[in-house]
């Protein structure tokens, strides 16, 4: 009899942290489950770990790939596991979960029928648990049988890993994760979140999701990564090819919610890390997200803040150094604005 979940985990040059992350799994109070680890062409010591856990217990099973990235890893995951299992989830190598996640979650399914399970995450630092920004906002209470229609925020619900799928639904959605790209994750989660009936929101902390606070930093920690930008953009954009490729018409009022989202939330993430970037990150924010803003709001928005569509004209215009002086002003603004209200 196939196990009621599985578990798939990408492992690329991990070693430092992978066994956490496998104890973590293995320590899981709903133990009907299978983890089908990745390795994605690693060059460290991580597929030996994983081997040793392959070989104590049943439970986990190792696959070999070339290295692709962490998109088509996911991908691989996916087309490796039991044929008739219930449940799906992802986790990434450098990042644990508490005991109780999956029996939370899958306990939850059951009661419910939602097509997926969706839980708040904390940061794991060398000093302890704090809780997750990201995060904060869309899980701030447990809603169940809800959907992003009804709860907006979920729309920045972006990551894979905080999720335990409804193993139909996810097949029959047919989306994959996009590879050879970073940030991945949304062009899977986000487009999910629209296309499901119901969905159970979870204010319970699921995940823990590491700060790399030595070695080689995260993807989510590179700020100044053009490449970073550059991705992230092409994430956004991939969302919206999605939403714009749906011929339903209630499709089309979740483009302007998103898109409102991206220009509200999303883009001006960039901003704080653009006067600290050199050349080419800046470069790179000009070209990219300016052929964003033409695809989503070439006139300004109605409700769109004074201050949001004059940093976006700046950038139309290519007036960096301006976009630049504007965005230290307001930096400072916000920084006096702290220690004022620290007294």
């Amino acid at each position: 009899m196939a196990p009621r979940l599985s578990v798939v985990v990408p492992v690329y040059n991990v070693e430092r942290y992978l066994q956490e992350c496998l104890d973590s799994i293995a320590a899981q109070t709903f133990e009907d489950f299978e983890c089908v680890m990745v390795d994605d062409g690693s060059t460290d010591g991580g597929p030996a770990i994983a081997e040793a856990y392959a070989a104590a217990d049943p439970r986990f099973r190792l696959v070999r790939q070339e290295n692709k990235g962490l998109g088509a890893a996911r991908n691989t995951g996916w087309r490796h596991l039991a044929p008739d299992t219930e449940y799906l989830s992802f986790v990434d190598s450098d990042d644990t979960l508490p005991p109780h996640a999956y029996q939370l979650m899958i306990r939850t399914l059951d009661e419910t029928g939602s097509d997926f399970a969706a839980g708040n995450a904390l940061r794991l630092r060398r000093d302890g648990l704090t809780p997750s920004h990201a995060h904060r906002r869309p899980f701030r209470e447990t809603r169940l049988r809800t959907h992003v229609s009804e709860l907006p925020a979920l729309v920045t619900d972006r990551t894979a890993w905080n999720k335990v799928y409804r193993r139909s639904f996810f097949d029959v959605a047919g989306i994959l994760y996009p590879e050879g790209i970073l940030y991945e994750d949304a062009p899977v989660s986000v487009p999910h979140h629209f296309l499901a009936e119901r969905v159970d929101v979870l204010a319970d902390p699921v995940y823990h999701w590491r700060v790399r606070e030595d070695g080689d930093l995260s993807i989510t920690q590179r700020k100044t990564d053009p490449r970073g930008l550059v991705d992230r953009v092409r994430s956004m954009e991939l969302v919206r090819e999605w939403l714009l490729g749906r011929p339903e018409p209630v499709f089309a009022e979740h483009l302007r919610a998103y898109d409102r989202n991206c220009l509200v939330e999303e883009i001006p993430m960039f901003f704080w890390s653009v006067p600290d970037g050199d050349r080419a990150y800046r470069q790179a924010y000009q070209q990219h997200v300016s052929r964003l803003l033409r695809a989503i709001a070439p006139k300004r928005p109605a409700g769109l803040s004074a201050q949001l569509w004059l940093k976006y004209r700046l950038t139309l215009a290519d007036r960096m150094d301006r976009f630049v002086a504007v965005q230290r002003l307001h930096r400072l603004a916000r920084r006096t604005r702290r220690a004022v209200a620290r007294g």
